[in-house]
C-alpha cells in the first residue's frame, strides 16, 4: 500500500510451448507486498522467505523490495535458492524455474511441463486511495495532505481512473500485442484499489463499505476477459471478504478500512483455478497462517490447472 507515488507491480504470466499431447499440470501463482523491504515489522528477511515457502508458490511477484535495485529481492532469491529478476524500478520476480529471457520489465521462464511463461510486473499508485477519501480517513503516513475527501461513486471512479487508469491501459495494450491470443495469462499484484466485485450494493446495504462503487481497474480487467481467482472460488463477497489490507489494524479501527486490494487475475484456454488462499498472520484472518507475519499486506496464492492442447499439426485441414 505505502508507495510515494506511482510504482508498477502487477504481473502477467503466459504459458506457451504446449506439447502435442494433451496433459494437465498445476501451477501456483502468488502476489506478495513485503512491506518496505520485508523487515519493517522487526523480523529478519528470512521470515519473509518463510512466508513464500509456506505458500508453496511456483512464481511470486514481490512488491516493495526497496532500493537500491530491489536489494532485498536479490537477498530473498538467495534465501530461497531461486532465480530472480529485478529491473531498474525495483520490480522483482522470484521463481525456482529457469529464467530464459529478460525483456521489457519482465522475464520468460521455463516450466517443468516443458512450456514457458512470460512474467510482467506492476505496482499501482496508492494515492489518492478512494476508500480513505470516501471515509474521510487521513493516515499518518500519507504525505499528500491536500487529497480531497469525496462522497459519491462517480467521484471515486474518476479518482481511481486518474490514479491508475494509464497504468492498466498500458498493461492491457501490451497483453493485446502478444501473438498467441489463446495463451493463458495471469495478472497479479498490489493494485491499491478494491474490486467492483466487493464494493457491491449488498455490501453497502450491510454497512461493510460506505457506498457501492464499480471500481474501474477490476472492471477493466473483467471486460478484457480476465477472472478474479479468489472471487471465482469464493463468489459470495459477504461470506468470504478475503481481506489483504491490512494485518496491522483491527477491523473496527476508525483510522483504517479493511479491504481486498491484492489480486490474482487469469484468462486463457485450458486454464482453471482450483484454489485460492490468503496468507497472513492468524488462522482467524488467513487460510495459511505464518507467525510472526512480517508484512502489512496479506499475500494471495492461487492454484491453477493448465491443460496443454494438441498443436493440430497432424490433424486434417
Amino acid at each position: 500500500m505505502r508507495t510515494k507515488r506511482s510504482m508498477f507491480f502487477c504481473f502477467a504470466v503466459l504459458v506457451t510451448g504446449l506439447t502435442a499431447q494433451s496433459e494437465e499440470f498445476s501451477m501456483k501463482v502468488m502476489t506478495y507486498n513485503i512491506y518496505r523491504g520485508g523487515t519493517m515489522r522487526g523480523q529478519p528477511l528470512s521470515q519473509t522467505a518463510n512466508v513464500i515457502r509456506e505458500a508453496k508458490a511456483d512464481v511470486v511477484g514481490v512488491q516493495e523490495t526497496r532500493s537500491p535495485r530491489g536489494v532485498n529481492g536479490e537477498k530473498l532469491a538467495k534465501l530461497l535458492g531461486w532465480n530472480h529478476y529485478v529491473d531498474r524500478r525495483n520490480k522483482c520476480i522470484l521463481t525456482p524455474h529457469e529464467i530464459v529471457e529478460r525483456h521489457n520489465g519482465g522475464v520468460k521462464i521455463k516450466l517443468d511441463s516443458g512450456g514457458e511463461a512470460h512474467v510482467f510486473n506492476l505496482h499501482l499508485p496508492s494515492n489518492p486511495y478512494q476508500p480513505y477519501q470516501l471515509l474521510s480517513i487521513r493516515p499518518k503516513w500519507q504525505k499528500h495532505w491536500d487529497t480531497p475527501f469525496i462522497s459519491t461513486e462517480s467521484e471515486a471512479i474518476a479518482g481511481a481512473r486518474e490514479a491508475r487508469g494509464k497504468d492498466i491501459s498500458t498493461l492491457l495494450k501490451q497483453i493485446r500485442s502478444l501473438p498467441d491470443k489463446e495463451t493463458p495469462v495471469f495478472v497479479v499484484g498490489d493494485f491499491n484499489e478494491p474490486s467492483h466485485l466487493d464494493w457491491t450494493e449488498k455490501a453497502a446495504q450491510a454497512g461493510r463499505h460506505p457506498i457501492k462503487v464499480e471500481y474501474p481497474t477490476s472492471l477493466a480487467l473483467t471486460k478484457a476477459g480476465f477472472a478474479d481467482a479468489y472471487r471465482t472460488i469464493y463468489s459470495d463477497e459477504m461470506k468470504n471478504p478475503g481481506y489483504t489490507w491490512s494485518p496491522l489494524t483491527k477491523a473496527n479501527d476508525p483510522k483504517d478500512h479493511h479491504d481486498r486490494i491484492d489480486f490474482v487475475y487469469f484468462r486463457g484456454t485450458g486454464i482453471e483455478v482450483v484454489d485460492s488462499k490468503i496468507v497472513g498472520e492468524s488462522e482467524e484472518n488467513a487460510d495459511i497462517a505464518v507467525t510472526p507475519y512480517p508484512s502489512d499486506h496479506c499475500a494471495v496464492v492461487a492454484t491453477f490447472t493448465l491443460t496443454s492442447q494438441p498443436d493440430g499439426s497432424d490433424q486434417e485441414r
